[in-house]
């Protein structure tokens, strides 16, 4: 007799990447693959108070959801998850059979008695009840025990072990799953929902099979393709897969390939989701992946620097995501406190009064290069280039306030032999005659997510320095050249997070320019002397 379950859970948790909205085609289209697929539990969204509209995946109750309820069931339970904090009990209807049969109530530690309630409800209503304790990390022993007390006095379906952070080994699945079954009313089963901070979110749904053998009856969560927030969740055809080869179950595969060449491949090229190093370390620290999606839109931010902020706001914290605390944190760790009077002074004397053009690395600066060089000849400015070097043009000062930029360019002749204006987040080895050190503290404006745009800093330094006039070229704002990325002058100066939404990030750099516009102190021309999304703000 099977021992386990497979429960999808793609229009539910991956739906935070998609602002809840599939669209019904969509919606459908993996509702029906899944059914044929004999997925044992199907999860189509969310019970919430709000948020509802065309094609996402949030209902107010059962009557709702059932819209997209096939007539076939087939042997699937189909299910959703109620948030604690975001549904309202009282709105959920009497069980009939034709739509939802099973609710999943999640909730935060603090919540668990509120939780429990609302499980006796859910019971009382006629739908099986699983039971999803955010982060089972966070509870210690004890806690965990009086946890599974309470929860025995409603005998719900099933208790999730839900590896929230995607911070699991198997030393803590071990613990945790045997702490449970020893305590856990023999009727329940135990659930696993786990996502793939680390690349283990499939090695560990396999072991946990393998542990509950002739234990406990065992759920196991997974997502096509893999897709959720961050990192993502175990992918649903791996252990799919796993349980068919190995174990004898009779999941029909090739349902489950034609969702993904159907739908999933689709949606990969509008969002992406999967591994990568800045969501291992907030596997490593149990931080919640919005703290990791909010930081990594920082120009200059390193992994170990992630690392460095989520240890300084503490655990509690980084479970959830107060991104004014983040910040804080941020341009504490940035700022290094250097009294910059002396180098303010030095390049006020060089600099004050002199028409500057700015060299941006983007494409125009390649595209339109006779065009920046018949400027230079006509005008004679102090030319300052911008986190990068160009051979094509005899750069007078070349300005850093981007860690990762100054890293690639450090070693290289043609930067070392440069004067440098350099902010204090970057640590140089030992500062030189030709190295003016700027606080950073002092460049930077919160209020936005990318408060350390390079361009803008100088922007704002130049405006203290009084110069005279100041042109720019390479400024071109960001898009997608098709499927290539086409933002800079070379190959070699991509940087990939910063072009991630071109879109929003091109409405915010249009926004701190305005704001930099309207609170300048100088009212010096300003122009562009290359295309620029930008440009008619100064016009």
């Amino acid at each position: 007799m099977n021992h386990a379950m497979l429960l999808d859970c793609t229009l539910r948790d991956g739906a935070y990447i998609v602002d809840k909205t599939f669209g019904d085609d969509t919606i459908i289209g993996i509702i029906n693959g899944l059914v044929k697929s004999r997925i044992d539990c199907i999860e189509i969204g969310f019970f919430q108070d709000e948020g509802f509209g065309p094609g996402k995946t949030v209902y107010k109750n059962s009557a709702d959801a059932q819209k997209y309820i096939p007539s076939d069931k087939g042997e699937s339970i189909f299910t959703v998850l109620a948030d604690c904090s975001r549904y309202s009990i009282e709105n959920l209807d009497e069980c009939t059979g034709d739509s939802i049969d099973a609710v999943r109530e999640c909730f935060f530690k603090s919540e668990r008695y509120k939780a429990i309630d609302n499980c006796k409800t859910i019971i009382k209503k006629g739908y099986k009840c699983f039971v999803q304790p955010v982060d089972i990390l966070g509870y210690n022993d004890i806690e965990l025990i009086e946890l599974i007390n309470i929860i025995n006095e409603v005998e719900p379906y099933c208790l999730s072990i839900v590896d929230t952070f995607g911070s699991m080994y198997q030393e803590d699945l071990h613990r945790v799953f045997e702490i449970i079954n020893h305590n856990l009313t023999p009727s329940c089963k135990v659930g696993f929902h786990s996502h793939n901070n680390m690349q283990l979110s499939n090695a560990l749904s396999q072991e946990f099979l393998r542990m509950a053998y002739g234990k406990r009856k065992v759920i196991i969560d997974g997502t096509i393709s893999g897709m959720g927030r961050g990192a993502g969740n175990t992918p649903t055809e791996l252990i799919a897969q796993y349980m068919v080869s190995q174990l004898g179950y009779n999941y029909d595969m090739d349902e489950l390939l034609d969702i993904i060449d159907d739908y999933m491949d689709n949606i990969k090229s509008k969002c992406s989701w999967g591994y990568s190093t800045s969501y291992f370390v907030a596997g490593s620290y149990g931080a919640h992946v919005n703290n990791i999606a909010y930081l990594s839109q920082k120009n200059s931010i390193r992994s170990k620097d992630i690392r460095y902020i989520l240890n300084k706001v503490g655990s509690d914290a980084r479970k959830r995501y107060d991104y004014d605390l983040l910040e804080k944190t941020y341009i504490e760790y940035l700022e290094a406190n250097v009294n910059d009077d002396l180098a303010l002074n030095k390049l006020y004397q060089q600099l004050n009064n002199k028409e500057i053009l700015i060299l941006v690395p983007g494409k125009s600066v390649s595209v339109e290069q006779d065009r920046i060089k018949d400027y230079i000849q006509n005008n004679n400015p102090v030319v300052i280039s911008v986190s990068y070097v160009d051979a094509n043009f005899i750069a007078d000062y070349v300005y850093m306030s981007n860690v990762r930029r100054y890293n690639y360019w450090k070693d290289k002749e043609l930067f070392i032999s440069k004067k440098k204006i350099i902010t204090s987040n970057i640590k140089v080895a030992k500062e030189n005659e030709s190295e003016y050190i700027i606080s950073f503290n002092n460049l930077v404006k919160c209020g936005w997510n990318h408060i350390d745009n390079s361009t803008l800093m100088l922007l704002r330094l130049l405006d203290k320095l009084e110069v005279g006039s100041i042109a720019i070229a390479g400024f071109d704002g960001y898009s997608f050249d098709g499927d290539i990325i086409s933002n800079y002058a070379s190959k070699e100066l991509e940087l990939s997070n910063v072009v991630d939404n071109p879109t929003e990030l091109n409405k915010e750099i249009y926004g701190m320019l305005e704001d930099y516009n309207e609170t300048r102190k100088s009212k010096i021309a300003i122009k562009f002397i290359t295309e620029s999304r930008f440009a008619e703000i100064f016009e």
